[in-house]
């Protein structure tokens, strides 16, 4: 129980201090679990970094729950997901119940919130693009990607063009697979990391047809935010695409409504996947954001178990490692198309919000401004914007 506890009190720690998004929170969490307090060694938390990029999911919060299970067993990893966690899911409730009591949808600082949404995107698209495109092959998928999902967006079409995108990456990429990989001790039995897939696989293939059966919102929203997390590679900003297809077009949310919250979601510490706090409680209140926050993080659970047992055979695979780069390079098209619709279409109406977002992006991509600081002179600008364009 001691040890629990400590978890619990520097996760959350962490989870009220731990700004700037994964790269940064994964500096934190060096300066805390790893420097500090020696849980780790350095090696043994760059494998563990390692196996994350290899997840769908936010990696940051995979990261955490791995140091978490290694610290105090499974429940461990749970404590250390709630501390870091917890404090940003509160912000957000609060603000979705705000925009909905005090109908916020028409003031100005939400349009803002959209522009301040449009800039982050642009600045992690490009850095994205940077990590995960380097050559004229990837940077081809990508465009391909873009493309068909600007034509035909449809959740089920993202899906489909991530699994053709990894299929491809077997035959494209086999020669530029690393051949030393390194590899490190873990304490799960593979009985267990088996176990843990088969439930992964059951929920996803029985929860869409436990939602036709059984009309319920709530089931809805499990089954929408349990696919999300469990098929979005890329980290916190590819949600965004794939949820807005989820959501969006059903009519749970407006376009405006959805990037608000977006925009709300980079002012806040912790994973950014606690955006779908925000999406549940504009969805069912209260309990549709318990639903859907345990929905998009319950996945990452899962998959860790399922993946530290077998890791290091995977990662010597060409062929996987081929997949990986295959699907890493059509993410950065599916959010190249997220930035057009819904970002660009629903945050930049005229030259005013052109001019307000290119100067947020400057901040952020150039001066190197953090994402919570983005967010308040985004809001700040707006208004003086509006003075200044009678």
């Amino acid at each position: 129980m001691k040890r629990l506890l400590e978890i619990l009190a520097v996760s959350t720690k962490l989870g009220l201090t731990s700004f700037g998004g994964p790269v940064a929170h994964l500096a934190y969490f060096k300066d805390e679990y790893i420097d500090r307090r020696k849980w780790l060694d350095d090696k043994t938390y760059a494998d563990i970094i390692a196996l994350c990029q290899f997840l769908p999911g936010p990696a940051s919060s995979q990261v955490g729950i791995s140091i978490g299970m290694l610290r105090g067993g499974i429940l461990g990893g749970f404590v250390a997901w709630f501390g870091f966690t917890v404090p940003s899911i509160i912000v957000l409730i609060i603000f979705a119940m705000l925009y909905q009591t005090f109908t916020l949808g028409d003031a100005g600082f939400i349009h803002s919130l959209k522009v301040v949404a449009a800039a982050v995107v642009l600045h992690a698209l490009i850095g994205l693009g940077k990590k995960l495109t380097p050559d004229k092959t990837r940077i081809a998928i990508a465009l391909v990607a873009a493309a068909i999902m600007l034509l035909y967006p449809s959740a089920w079409m993202q899906i489909m063009v991530i699994v053709a995108a990894g299929l491809l990456g077997i035959k494209l990429f086999k020669d530029k697979a690393e051949s030393k990989v390194q590899t490190f001790k873990v304490n799960i039995s593979k009985k267990l990391g088996i176990t843990s897939l088969g439930i992964l696989v059951f929920t996803l293939v029985m929860l869409p047809v436990l939602t036709k059966m059984i009309d319920n919102p709530l089931l809805s929203i499990f089954d929408t935010f349990f696919r999300v997390g469990s098929l979005v590679f890329g980290g916190g900003h590819v949600v965004l695409p794939m949820i807005e297809r989820e959501i969006v077009p059903q009519g749970w949310l407006t376009a405006d409504e959805f990037l608000a919250g977006y925009g709300m979601a980079q002012a806040v510490p912790g994973p950014l996947f606690t955006f779908s706090s925000y999406l549940g409680t504009m969805m069912e209140g209260i309990a549709g954001a318990i639903v859907a926050t345990i929905g998009i993080f319950l996945p990452s659970f899962l998959l860790i178990i399922a993946a530290l047992p077998f890791l290091n055979e995977l990662r010597k695979r060409k062929d996987f490692q081929g997949i990986l780069m295959g699907v890493n390079a059509s993410v950065v098209g599916i959010l190249l198309a997220a930035f057009y619709d819904p970002v660009i279409k629903s945050s930049i109406f005229d030259a005013t919000d052109f001019a307000l977002g290119a100067i947020l992006f400057a901040l952020l991509n150039i001066w190197k401004v953090p994402a919570w600081m983005i967010v308040i002179l985004g809001v700040a600008g707006g208004y003086i914007f509006s003075f200044i364009n009678f």
